[in-house]
Protein backbone atom coordinates (compact mmCIF):
# COMPACT_ATOMS: atom_id res chain seq x y z
CA UNK A 1 0.00 0.00 0.00
CA UNK A 2 2.87 2.38 0.78
CA UNK A 3 4.40 1.85 -2.64
CA UNK A 4 1.09 2.60 -4.32
CA UNK A 5 0.67 5.80 -2.30
CA UNK A 6 4.20 6.96 -3.13
CA UNK A 7 3.60 6.30 -6.82
CA UNK A 8 0.49 8.48 -6.70
CA UNK A 9 2.35 11.47 -5.23
CA UNK A 10 4.11 12.47 -8.49
CA UNK A 11 0.79 12.15 -10.35
CA UNK A 12 -0.95 14.32 -7.76
CA UNK A 13 1.88 16.88 -7.99
CA UNK A 14 1.57 17.00 -11.79
CA UNK A 15 -2.20 17.44 -11.52
CA UNK A 16 -1.72 20.29 -9.04
CA UNK A 17 0.81 21.95 -11.34
CA UNK A 18 -1.38 21.54 -14.44
CA UNK A 19 -4.50 22.88 -12.72
CA UNK A 20 -2.56 25.83 -11.27
CA UNK A 21 -1.06 26.67 -14.69
CA UNK A 22 -4.44 26.55 -16.47
CA UNK A 23 -6.10 28.46 -13.64
CA UNK A 24 -3.32 31.05 -13.70
CA UNK A 25 -3.70 31.54 -17.45
CA UNK A 26 -7.47 32.08 -17.15
CA UNK A 27 -7.03 34.44 -14.21
CA UNK A 28 -4.31 36.36 -16.05
CA UNK A 29 -6.59 36.73 -19.08
CA UNK A 30 -9.29 38.16 -16.82
CA UNK A 31 -6.90 40.76 -15.39
CA UNK A 32 -4.93 41.70 -18.51
CA UNK A 33 -7.74 41.68 -21.10
CA UNK A 34 -10.84 42.78 -19.19
CA UNK A 35 -10.52 44.20 -15.67
CA UNK A 36 -7.25 46.16 -15.44
CA UNK A 37 -7.58 47.97 -18.84
CA UNK A 38 -11.08 49.11 -17.83
CA UNK A 39 -10.08 50.32 -14.35
CA UNK A 40 -11.93 47.51 -12.59
CA UNK A 41 -10.30 46.29 -9.35
CA UNK A 42 -12.40 43.32 -8.15
CA UNK A 43 -11.22 43.12 -4.55
CA UNK A 44 -8.42 41.14 -2.96
CA UNK A 45 -4.69 41.62 -3.31
CA UNK A 46 -4.87 41.49 -7.12
CA UNK A 47 -7.43 44.29 -7.09
CA UNK A 48 -5.22 46.36 -4.81
CA UNK A 49 -2.24 45.63 -7.08
CA UNK A 50 -4.29 46.80 -10.07
CA UNK A 51 -4.93 50.14 -8.34
CA UNK A 52 -1.26 50.59 -7.38
CA UNK A 53 -0.23 49.67 -10.94
CA UNK A 54 -2.48 52.48 -12.18
CA UNK A 55 -0.70 54.94 -9.85
CA UNK A 56 2.99 54.00 -10.21
CA UNK A 57 3.19 51.41 -12.99
CA UNK A 58 4.62 48.45 -10.99
CA UNK A 59 3.71 45.12 -12.71
CA UNK A 60 0.47 43.73 -11.28
CA UNK A 61 1.67 40.15 -10.89
CA UNK A 62 4.95 41.05 -9.17
CA UNK A 63 3.23 43.48 -6.85
CA UNK A 64 0.51 40.94 -6.04
CA UNK A 65 3.05 38.35 -4.94
CA UNK A 66 5.05 40.88 -2.89
CA UNK A 67 1.91 42.05 -1.09
CA UNK A 68 1.06 38.43 -0.30
CA UNK A 69 4.42 37.72 1.38
CA UNK A 70 3.45 39.25 4.79
CA UNK A 71 0.18 37.28 4.60
CA UNK A 72 2.13 34.06 3.92
CA UNK A 73 4.43 34.71 6.89
CA UNK A 74 1.41 35.28 9.14
CA UNK A 75 -0.29 32.15 7.78
CA UNK A 76 2.80 29.94 8.24
CA UNK A 77 3.14 31.09 11.85
CA UNK A 78 -0.57 30.56 12.57
CA UNK A 79 -1.33 27.47 10.46
CA UNK A 80 2.00 25.81 9.61
CA UNK A 81 3.89 25.59 6.33
CA UNK A 82 2.23 22.36 5.17
CA UNK A 83 -1.21 23.99 5.23
CA UNK A 84 -0.03 27.07 3.31
CA UNK A 85 2.37 25.40 0.80
CA UNK A 86 -0.17 24.98 -2.01
CA UNK A 87 -1.40 28.53 -1.55
CA UNK A 88 2.14 29.89 -1.92
CA UNK A 89 2.71 27.79 -5.07
CA UNK A 90 -0.63 28.77 -6.61
CA UNK A 91 -0.11 32.46 -5.84
CA UNK A 92 3.38 32.44 -7.36
CA UNK A 93 2.20 30.76 -10.58
CA UNK A 94 -0.83 33.04 -10.95
CA UNK A 95 1.22 36.17 -10.26
CA UNK A 96 3.82 35.07 -12.83
CA UNK A 97 1.05 34.30 -15.33
CA UNK A 98 -0.35 37.84 -15.01
CA UNK A 99 3.00 39.46 -15.83
CA UNK A 100 3.96 36.96 -18.56
CA UNK A 101 0.55 37.31 -20.14
CA UNK A 102 1.14 41.04 -20.53
CA UNK A 103 3.94 40.21 -22.99
CA UNK A 104 1.37 38.54 -25.24
CA UNK A 105 -1.38 41.14 -24.90
CA UNK A 106 0.03 43.71 -27.38
CA UNK A 107 0.40 41.01 -30.02
CA UNK A 108 -1.84 37.94 -29.86
CA UNK A 109 -4.42 39.34 -27.42
CA UNK A 110 -5.58 42.93 -27.26
CA UNK A 111 -7.14 44.45 -24.12
CA UNK A 112 -10.89 44.86 -24.45
CA UNK A 113 -11.71 48.55 -24.28
CA UNK A 114 -15.39 48.45 -25.23
CA UNK A 115 -18.44 48.30 -22.95
CA UNK A 116 -17.25 48.25 -19.27
CA UNK A 117 -20.25 46.13 -18.28
CA UNK A 118 -19.21 43.42 -20.75
CA UNK A 119 -15.65 43.70 -19.43
CA UNK A 120 -16.90 43.19 -15.87
CA UNK A 121 -19.00 40.17 -16.88
CA UNK A 122 -16.29 38.50 -18.97
CA UNK A 123 -13.66 39.28 -16.35
CA UNK A 124 -15.82 37.66 -13.68
CA UNK A 125 -16.39 34.54 -15.80
CA UNK A 126 -12.67 34.05 -16.47
CA UNK A 127 -11.67 34.90 -12.90
CA UNK A 128 -14.18 32.41 -11.50
CA UNK A 129 -13.04 29.69 -13.90
CA UNK A 130 -9.37 30.29 -13.05
CA UNK A 131 -9.88 30.31 -9.30
CA UNK A 132 -12.03 27.17 -9.54
CA UNK A 133 -9.08 25.30 -11.07
CA UNK A 134 -6.95 26.25 -8.07
CA UNK A 135 -9.63 25.44 -5.48
CA UNK A 136 -10.30 22.04 -7.06
CA UNK A 137 -6.74 21.01 -6.13
CA UNK A 138 -7.02 22.26 -2.57
CA UNK A 139 -5.15 25.54 -3.09
CA UNK A 140 -6.10 29.19 -2.67
CA UNK A 141 -4.61 32.40 -4.00
CA UNK A 142 -3.80 34.01 -0.66
CA UNK A 143 -5.11 37.55 -0.50
CA UNK A 144 -8.52 38.27 1.00
CA UNK A 145 -9.54 34.62 1.53
CA UNK A 146 -6.36 33.89 3.52
CA UNK A 147 -6.68 37.12 5.51
CA UNK A 148 -10.31 36.25 6.25
CA UNK A 149 -9.32 32.78 7.44
CA UNK A 150 -6.66 34.21 9.76
CA UNK A 151 -8.98 36.90 11.09
CA UNK A 152 -11.69 34.29 11.55
CA UNK A 153 -9.62 32.66 14.30
CA UNK A 154 -9.72 35.95 16.22
CA UNK A 155 -13.38 36.81 15.51
CA UNK A 156 -15.10 33.40 15.22
CA UNK A 157 -18.57 34.95 15.53
CA UNK A 158 -18.17 36.49 12.04
CA UNK A 159 -18.48 34.14 9.05
CA UNK A 160 -15.72 33.66 6.47
CA UNK A 161 -17.97 34.99 3.73
CA UNK A 162 -18.59 38.24 5.60
CA UNK A 163 -14.88 38.69 6.33
CA UNK A 164 -13.90 38.15 2.67
CA UNK A 165 -16.67 40.53 1.60
CA UNK A 166 -15.43 43.16 4.07
CA UNK A 167 -11.82 42.93 2.79
CA UNK A 168 -12.99 43.14 -0.84
CA UNK A 169 -15.20 46.12 -0.08
CA UNK A 170 -12.23 48.03 1.35
CA UNK A 171 -10.28 47.43 -1.89
CA UNK A 172 -13.26 48.44 -4.03
CA UNK A 173 -13.69 51.68 -2.05
CA UNK A 174 -9.99 52.46 -2.50
CA UNK A 175 -10.33 51.86 -6.25
CA UNK A 176 -13.33 54.20 -6.46
CA UNK A 177 -11.29 56.92 -4.74
CA UNK A 178 -8.17 56.39 -6.93
CA UNK A 179 -10.05 56.08 -10.22
CA UNK A 180 -12.45 58.84 -9.12
CA UNK A 181 -15.29 56.78 -10.50
CA UNK A 182 -18.25 55.23 -8.69
CA UNK A 183 -18.94 53.20 -11.83
CA UNK A 184 -15.59 51.42 -11.51
CA UNK A 185 -16.56 50.29 -8.01
CA UNK A 186 -19.96 49.07 -9.22
CA UNK A 187 -18.40 47.14 -12.09
CA UNK A 188 -15.94 45.57 -9.62
CA UNK A 189 -18.89 44.41 -7.53
CA UNK A 190 -20.43 42.79 -10.62
CA UNK A 191 -17.15 40.99 -11.37
CA UNK A 192 -16.90 39.65 -7.81
CA UNK A 193 -20.52 38.46 -7.86
CA UNK A 194 -20.16 36.63 -11.18
CA UNK A 195 -16.83 35.12 -10.17
CA UNK A 196 -18.28 33.74 -6.91
CA UNK A 197 -21.22 32.19 -8.76
CA UNK A 198 -18.93 30.52 -11.29
CA UNK A 199 -16.76 29.12 -8.49
CA UNK A 200 -19.81 27.69 -6.70
CA UNK A 201 -21.13 26.16 -9.92
CA UNK A 202 -17.78 24.57 -10.80
CA UNK A 203 -17.02 23.21 -7.34
CA UNK A 204 -20.42 22.15 -6.08
CA UNK A 205 -22.93 22.35 -8.94
CA UNK A 206 -25.77 24.82 -9.28
CA UNK A 207 -27.83 23.69 -6.28
CA UNK A 208 -28.76 26.33 -3.74
CA UNK A 209 -28.25 24.43 -0.46
CA UNK A 210 -26.66 26.13 2.49
CA UNK A 211 -24.02 23.48 3.11
CA UNK A 212 -22.77 19.94 2.62
CA UNK A 213 -22.56 16.90 4.86
CA UNK A 214 -19.72 14.42 4.50
CA UNK A 215 -19.66 10.78 5.62
CA UNK A 216 -16.21 9.18 5.88
CA UNK A 217 -15.34 5.51 6.32
CA UNK A 218 -11.62 4.96 6.72
CA UNK A 219 -9.01 3.09 8.72
CA UNK A 220 -7.46 6.50 9.48
CA UNK A 221 -10.49 8.08 11.14
CA UNK A 222 -8.50 9.35 14.11
CA UNK A 223 -6.00 11.28 11.96
CA UNK A 224 -8.68 12.58 9.58
CA UNK A 225 -10.91 13.84 12.42
CA UNK A 226 -7.95 15.54 14.11
CA UNK A 227 -6.96 17.38 10.91
CA UNK A 228 -10.52 18.52 10.16
CA UNK A 229 -10.87 19.86 13.71
CA UNK A 230 -7.46 21.53 13.68
CA UNK A 231 -7.15 22.89 10.14
CA UNK A 232 -10.75 23.64 9.14
CA UNK A 233 -12.17 24.10 12.64
CA UNK A 234 -15.28 22.03 11.91
CA UNK A 235 -16.82 19.57 14.34
CA UNK A 236 -16.69 15.85 13.59
CA UNK A 237 -19.20 13.31 14.94
CA UNK A 238 -18.19 9.65 15.37
CA UNK A 239 -21.04 7.29 14.51
CA UNK A 240 -20.92 3.61 15.49
CA UNK A 241 -21.69 1.37 12.52
CA UNK A 242 -21.77 -2.29 11.51
CA UNK A 243 -20.96 -3.64 8.06
CA UNK A 244 -23.99 -5.26 6.42
CA UNK A 245 -21.85 -7.76 4.51
CA UNK A 246 -18.85 -8.28 6.78
CA UNK A 247 -20.71 -7.93 10.07
CA UNK A 248 -17.73 -6.06 11.51
CA UNK A 249 -18.19 -3.15 13.91
CA UNK A 250 -16.70 0.14 12.75
CA UNK A 251 -16.96 3.90 12.85
CA UNK A 252 -18.28 6.51 10.42
CA UNK A 253 -17.28 10.17 10.63
CA UNK A 254 -19.98 12.78 10.01
CA UNK A 255 -19.02 16.37 9.26
CA UNK A 256 -21.12 19.38 8.20
CA UNK A 257 -19.25 22.06 6.24
CA UNK A 258 -19.74 25.15 4.13
CA UNK A 259 -19.73 24.60 0.40
CA UNK A 260 -16.29 26.14 -0.13
CA UNK A 261 -14.77 23.86 2.53
CA UNK A 262 -15.57 20.58 0.75
CA UNK A 263 -12.39 20.62 -1.37
CA UNK A 264 -10.21 21.12 1.71
CA UNK A 265 -11.88 18.22 3.56
CA UNK A 266 -11.32 15.96 0.54
CA UNK A 267 -7.68 17.00 0.49
CA UNK A 268 -7.27 16.04 4.16
CA UNK A 269 -8.97 12.68 3.62
CA UNK A 270 -6.85 11.86 0.57
CA UNK A 271 -3.63 12.82 2.38
CA UNK A 272 -4.31 10.26 5.13
CA UNK A 273 -6.16 7.55 3.22
CA UNK A 274 -6.52 7.64 -0.60
CA UNK A 275 -8.72 4.51 -0.37
CA UNK A 276 -11.23 6.06 2.07
CA UNK A 277 -14.95 5.71 1.28
CA UNK A 278 -16.48 9.20 1.16
CA UNK A 279 -20.06 10.39 0.64
CA UNK A 280 -20.74 14.09 0.05
CA UNK A 281 -24.39 15.09 0.25
CA UNK A 282 -26.43 18.27 0.04
CA UNK A 283 -27.64 19.70 3.35
CA UNK A 284 -30.57 21.92 2.47
CA UNK A 285 -30.43 23.63 5.85
CA UNK A 286 -27.88 23.55 8.68
CA UNK A 287 -28.47 25.29 11.99
CA UNK A 288 -26.14 25.49 14.96
CA UNK A 289 -22.66 26.71 15.84
CA UNK A 290 -20.72 27.85 12.77
CA UNK A 291 -23.87 28.02 10.63
CA UNK A 292 -27.26 29.68 11.03
CA UNK A 293 -28.33 30.37 14.59
CA UNK A 294 -30.98 28.09 16.03
CA UNK A 295 -32.83 31.00 17.66
CA UNK A 296 -33.60 32.43 14.20
CA UNK A 297 -35.93 29.49 13.55
CA UNK A 298 -37.41 29.80 17.02
CA UNK A 299 -38.23 33.48 16.40
CA UNK A 300 -39.93 32.56 13.14
CA UNK A 301 -42.12 29.96 14.85
CA UNK A 302 -42.92 32.43 17.63
CA UNK A 303 -44.09 35.05 15.12
CA UNK A 304 -46.28 32.50 13.35
CA UNK A 305 -47.89 31.36 16.62
CA UNK A 306 -48.56 35.01 17.59
CA UNK A 307 -50.27 35.67 14.26
CA UNK A 308 -52.35 32.51 14.66
CA UNK A 309 -53.59 33.65 18.08
CA UNK A 310 -54.63 36.99 16.61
Amino acid sequence: MRGTASEKKPIAFLKDFLFFIIGGALYAASVRIFTAPNQIAPGGVTGLSTVINYLIGVPIGTLSFLLNIPIFVWAVIALGFKTVAKTIAATFLMSAAIDLFSLLVPGTFSPYMGNPLLAAICGGLLEGAGLSMVFLRGGTTGGSDMVARLLGARVPHISMGKLIFAVDCVVILISAFVYRSLESALYAGITIFISSRVIDANLYGTDAGTGKFILIISEKNEEIARDILGNIERGVTRLQAKGGYSGRNGEVLLCAVRRYEVARVKEIIHAHDPAAFVIVGEAGEIRGEGFRRINAAAKGRKKKSTRAKR
